[in-house]
């Protein structure tokens, strides 16, 4: 998934084409799946005035990755329905966004090995932070009385998220609903069971300035 304007990032092109390691994100987040997955089939969703600008980008950089572009839509749940018209049956699908590079291949390749038997599986990492339930009120922040979060049961989910294909093509048949936030929450109102692994802490999605700050810091330590 690699259809969003980057509008967070106040870069002069999307994030998923800014560069990690003198390539684009893109181009690092789609070699880990390559690397973890050699025969996997890649279906890239692309804001359709960057589609032909990613095909010039692998021709010059002589990135020959087979592809499946396809064109977003106007929110992630209708790039992700759209790229689902091109996948069969019988298949298992990671969804993925473009802009969290840092997935290592072995992570990738457990999940697939594991979605053979399992029809969902969401990555997730636990909350380690200490949680405080605020509301906004005349342009601050302020502690609503008696509300409090429990950290131990709270985790961010991660992707890429994984699925048989009759089950996630199934949920997308769903008319959207604003509460989807990702293809687990679409999955789940469609009356699917969700199973969960628990995730890379630094499979970060890039979103801001900081995270490609952080990004760059990650891929040179592994880098040696």
């Amino acid at each position: 998934m690699a259809a969003g304007s980057g509008s967070r990032m106040g870069a002069t092109r999307p994030k998923q084409f800014m560069e990690l390691g003198h390539k684009a994100i893109l181009q690092r987040t789609i070699e880990v799946f390559l690397a973890a997955v050699p025969d996997i089939t890649i279906v890239t969703v692309l804001p359709e005035q960057y589609i032909n600008y990613w095909k010039e980008y692998c021709y010059k950089r002589n990135f020959t990755c087979p592809q499946i572009l396809v064109k977003g839509g106007m929110t992630r749940f209708h790039s992700v329905r759209n790229a689902l018209e091109r996948i069969p049956d019988g298949a298992i699908v990671g969804v993925h966004d473009g802009v969290r590079p840092l997935v290592t291949p072995d992570f990738v390749a457990e999940l697939y090995s594991r979605s053979e038997d399992t029809q969902t599986l969401i990555p997730v990492t636990p909350c380690v932070e200490t949680i405080k339930v605020l509301r906004e009120a005349e342009g601050r922040l302020e502690a609503i009385p008696g509300a409090e979060a429990d950290r131990s049961v709270l985790f961010g989910a991660q992707t890429p998220q994984m699925f048989h294909s009759e089950i996630l093509k199934g949920a997308y048949s769903q008319a959207y609903d604003t509460s989807f936030t990702d293809d687990a929450s679409v999955v789940e109102r469609y009356g699917k069971s969700l199973s969960f692994i628990i995730g890379e802490r630094l499979n970060i999605k890039i979103t801001t300035q900081e995270d490609l700050v952080l990004a760059r810091a990650v891929d040179s330590m592994r880098q040696g």
